[in-house]
């Protein structure tokens, strides 16, 4: 690392996707999982985290924590706890971001009475309207990291009656004329699947202004959610459904240095035209038993630093000039 010290660190993990099963495919039947060697590589990433020195200041968990598979055994509760017991032998806050797998386990009101609920009580000034888990800290002095809500838009997790089922699902259909809504076969814009989902107008106005106060205060801010917001660092089917909304309130503000995401488990990364780094990292579940997927990020005053680890390449992010 470098001769001066970070400012502070903080631990980096995507798409775990744990179960208690032998290995198996991904849904297209190419694509090895180890889902039983997804929790020894979780706990090797937590031992090395937590002998980093100086201590880490946090843990970001970008979503699929456990897998979907957990909800047809009715073995969900208990994968999530072999889950939140290795993560919970950090000394450090854990912040979590919900995806689609956590959705094929639990409904959305279910998962805020988990621990994967890492949104403080009163989280920000003003939280976005409704059951969104936005939430944003300032883990030290002219530093930001938000955590967004990728899945505010979806008919994952939400009973059918409900208005923001209606939308979602009206947008889908909309979108993707396919039975299974989970198939982009012949769609113009792919990203439109079940498994994927956006961002309300109500959760990006919060963030506008959560942007806005950190402009004014000459903050630096790091955005995560578990979907992917630019073309560049992801392929044509993992975006957000409406990545280009979250993309044009981050372009209108000075302040957001990087955005990370999970779910595309190749993983991918770009500096964008406005100088925001997206990095989307390589997904544990998909990860063989001798590797890893997991990162430490050393922040200074002009950069990022990306300590990778197996599967997940060291990085150097320099932080725009524009962004003083």
């Amino acid at each position: 690392m470098e001769a001066v010290p970070p400012l502070f660190a903080f631990g980096v993990i995507a798409d775990i996707q744990y179960a208690d099963a032998e290995d198996g495919y991904d849904f297209g039947g190419y694509r090895r999982r180890h889902y039983r060697q997804s929790l020894n590589l979780l706990r090797d990433a937590v031992e090395a985290w937590a002998a980093e020195r100086p201590p880490l200041a946090f843990v970001l968990q970008l979503g699929d924590s456990i897998d979907g598979l957990n909800a047809q055994r009715g073995e969900a509760e208990g994968a999530l706890e072999q889950v939140l017991a290795a993560l919970g032998r950090l000394p450090v806050p854990v912040h979590h971001t919900w995806g689609n797998h956590e959705f094929y386990n639990f409904s959305r009101a279910r998962l805020v009475r988990t621990g994967l609920n890492s949104r403080p009580a009163g989280a920000g000034a003003s939280p976005p309207a409704g059951d969104c888990q936005a939430y944003h800290f300032s883990p030290a002095a002219q530093f930001r990291v938000v955590v967004l809500d990728a899945y505010d838009l979806s008919i994952l997790g939400r009973e059918p009656d409900s208005p923001r089922y209606q939308e979602s699902l009206r947008l889908l259909r909309e979108k993707n004329p396919n039975e299974n809504l989970n198939s982009p076969a012949g769609l113009k814009e792919p990203r439109f699947v079940e498994f994927n989902g956006g961002f309300s107008q109500a959760q990006l106005n919060w963030f506008n202004e959560v942007l806005k106060f950190s402009d004014e205060n000459q903050e630096k801010v790091v955005v995560m959610g578990h979907l992917p917001i630019h073309p560049d660092a992801s392929d044509r089917v993992c975006l957000a459904w409406n990545y280009e909304d979250a993309l044009s309130v981050i372009h209108s503000h000075q302040c957001v240095v990087g955005f990370l995401a999970g779910h595309l488990h190749d993983g991918g990364y770009c500096l964008d035209s406005h100088g925001v780094h997206h990095l989307t990292l390589e997904g544990v579940i998909e990860t063989p038993p001798e590797s890893n997927a997991f990162g430490t990020i050393y922040v200074y005053e002009d950069k990022m630093i990306l300590k990778g680890r197996g599967r997940i390449s060291d990085r150097v992010m320099h932080f725009s000039k524009r962004i003083k």
